[in-house]
């Protein structure tokens, strides 16, 4: 699902609000969560998951077109942990395997 998506499923399930004002509240609520990320804040929604950020140590690559060994440095990540009840509702959705295949 994308964000035009979101917005236009959102918009036909709330009758009352305009795609306008459903693209804005998205867009506000998204923002919201990309700038408590930057933070450095850890943003936790019961029933769906979590959001943290991660550190990755810095390492020694390789390049693959010359071979030579090239520092990667530290990095920061974002880390999503789902929720109980999320892992179970996309667990029950899970297709039950052809006997045959």
């Amino acid at each position: 699902m994308t964000r035009s998506d979101l917005v236009a499923h959102l918009a036909d399930r709330f009758g009352q609000l305009t795609q306008r004002d459903t693209e804005f509240a998205v867009k506000t609520m998204l923002d919201a969560m990309s700038d408590a990320l930057a933070r450095g804040h850890r943003i936790e929604i019961r029933g769906f998951g979590s959001f943290s950020i991660n550190r990755r140590p810095p390492r020694m690559g390789r390049n693959p077109r010359s071979g030579e060994q090239v520092l990667i440095p530290e990095k920061l990540v974002p880390h999503f942990k789902p929720g109980k009840a999320l892992r179970e509702a996309v667990d029950a959705q899970l297709p039950v395997e052809d006997a045959a295949a």
